[in-house]
């Protein structure tokens, strides 16, 4: 089908009626991989995998006495089972939406079962190869399984990952072993949830560690793992415990860069984003922004200033901040193929070509913008979730400017055929469908706030001297009539968070919007005095921002 739909473009390409060009199609992922990833029997099949293995774990953890391990084989089994079990209870009880996707399901896991075989990977080598036992606690990666699923997944998942695996490791220690390894494995495994839960740099995840392994010492000093009194020399004695702090802080340390290294290959196998991805994107550098700041100035500020709206409102209401950020830097980028077509961009005393269209062309222009931005975030590759506030953040709302505009030459129309001028048969039918956006409407919080932001911020600028007063009552019509046209009715923004929204819009605009004295024209504004004292004039010249 591929081949014959590009042999019929290059045939009307022939004929002169077509470009050639096919317009990328947005398509988020193809009807096999959707299949797998919401399939109940491979969802059931992970599940099914994970109990076994948690079993088979637990049953060859190897024992100094073989006839006591046999007579207590049964006795294993049914703990391990119930433990796994449990596990998936709570998981589809308090994370269904992790578990609604089979690939997060995987990821959430197989992760627990990897952290849990290096536990019993790590005690089975210290008992086989006759290490000192006192490094069999500080050798074990505490954070692997919270710091990635925090990171990753968030901190819900982060925290029964943690208790997870605090609770099954205490079936792959030794007895003797099991108190104090439960104790160190939750101070740590929370210590890292807490510092992972909205990290920003890959620092953080160092110092997270760090941390870790700090903690992971502490408790071994509080119950007598180190630091006791033996039968060593005072030399021997302290370069055996320096070795254990450099073994606590190494392993916390060496965790941390395992974890910071694996986090691109695990967000572009499971299609997951973290805000170091997000901040990433942000770069002004990228291609396509630089090209929107030469081509189109006027849209590149607009996006500016709505990423500062939706950014503040996101951290107000606890929602993903850097993706609202990175997500309004391109969402307008479909209009740098005709950015003069944009009010944004025309300078004054530019004709406006809306003049030279009919006003159900010039909305198809505007409308336009939203697929060539999907053509152009395709071509460049840009993450999905830029995707989808692309094509959510109009919604399926209407270009009510050049529908007012049809609506008004209807009526001149009208009274024409009332005058005799002109029958009543050609008369122009309007299609509201010709001046709706084509959706989707926003489905997240993130892309609801962008929706509210992007129209807010276009509103404000038609504000003649804003005060606090003019500025409230533009952000409350907005979202009012956005609530009654039925744009926000599929996202999960609550009434409680569009009200702490809308204080959030209300507030950053009343910061950027702030009035300026207006100097005549004999006086030097640099010899005023300000708010902050006096100011040095060191220049005949100044530049009036």
């Amino acid at each position: 089908m591929g081949f014959w739909d590009a042999f019929k473009r290059w045939k009307l390409a022939q004929q002169g009626l077509s470009s050639g060009k096919k317009r990328r199609v947005y398509d988020a992922e193809d009807r096999f991989t959707a299949f797998l990833g919401s399939a109940q029997w491979v969802h059931w099949l992970l599940i099914v995998a994970f109990v076994v293995y948690l079993i088979a774990l637990v049953v060859r953890q190897p024992h100094a006495d073989i006839d006591k391990w046999a007579s207590h084989a049964w006795q294993q089994v049914i703990s391990a089972a119930v433990v796994a079990v449990t596990a998936v209870i709570m998981l589809r009880l308090n994370h269904r939406e992790l578990m609604r996707k089979n690939g997060v399901v995987l990821l959430l896991l197989g992760g627990l079962l990897l952290h849990l075989s290096l536990v019993c990977l790590i005690s089975y080598g210290v008992d086989t190869y006759h290490w000192r036992s006192e490094y069999k606690l500080l050798l074990i990666p505490f954070a692997l399984a919270p710091m990635v699923h925090s990171i990753l997944l968030g901190r819900r998942a982060g925290t029964f990952s943690a208790i997870f695996v605090s609770i099954a490791g205490t079936l792959l220690v030794p007895a003797s072993e099991m108190v104090v390894y439960l104790i160190m494995s939750l101070a740590c495994c929370m210590a890292v949830v807490i510092l992972t839960s909205r990290v920003r740099k890959r620092a953080q995840l160092l110092r997270a560690g760090i941390y870790a392994g700090g903690l992971s010492l502490l408790f071994a000093i509080i119950y007598g793992e180190i630091l006791q009194p033996s039968a060593l020399a005072g030399q021997d004695r302290l370069l055996s415990d320096g070795a254990m702090f450099a073994v606590a802080f190494g392993v916390g340390f060496i965790t941390a860069l395992i974890v910071s290294g694996l986090l691109p290959l695990l967000e572009g196998a499971f299609s997951l984003t973290t805000n170091i991805s997000w901040l990433e994107l942000c770069d002004l550098n990228h291609p396509l922004l630089k090209q929107m700041q030469l081509d189109a100035p006027g849209t590149f500020h607009h996006s500016l200033v709505m990423a500062s709206l939706a950014e503040s409102a996101a951290e107000a209401i606890g929602a993903n901040a850097a993706l609202c950020r990175a997500c309004a830097y391109f969402h307008d980028v479909g209009k740098l193929k005709k950015p003069e077509y944009f009010i944004e961009n025309q300078a004054d005393g530019m004709e406006n070509p809306h003049d030279a269209l009919t006003p159900t062309m010039s909305a198809l222009v505007i409308i336009a913008h939203v697929k060539d931005g999907v053509d152009m975030a395709l071509k460049h590759k840009l993450n999905p979730r830029i995707i989808d506030a692309i094509l959510e953040h109009h919604g399926d709302s209407m270009v009510y400017f050049f529908y007012r505009k049809c609506q008004e030459q209807k009526a001149q129309e009208e009274d024409k055929v009332g005058k005799g001028l002109e029958n009543a048969e050609d008369l122009p039918q309007i299609d509201d469908k010709n001046f709706r956006y084509p959706g989707p409407r926003p489905r997240s919080k993130e892309t609801g706030i962008l929706s509210l932001a992007d129209a807010i911020e276009s509103a404000s600028r038609t504000l003649k001297k804003p005060n606090p007063i003019k500025i409230r009552g533009l952000v409350d019509d907005i979202v009012r009539k956005r609530w009654a046209d039925g744009q926000l009715d599929d996202c999960t923004l609550t009434l409680r968070e569009l009200t702490k929204v809308r204080d959030s819009f209300a507030n950053t605009l009343r910061s950027m919007l702030h009035s300026r004295i207006s100097y005549t024209k004999t006086e030097d504004p640099l010899d005023r005095k300000t708010s902050g004292g006096k100011a040095a004039v060191e220049k005949k010249e100044f530049i009036e921002s």
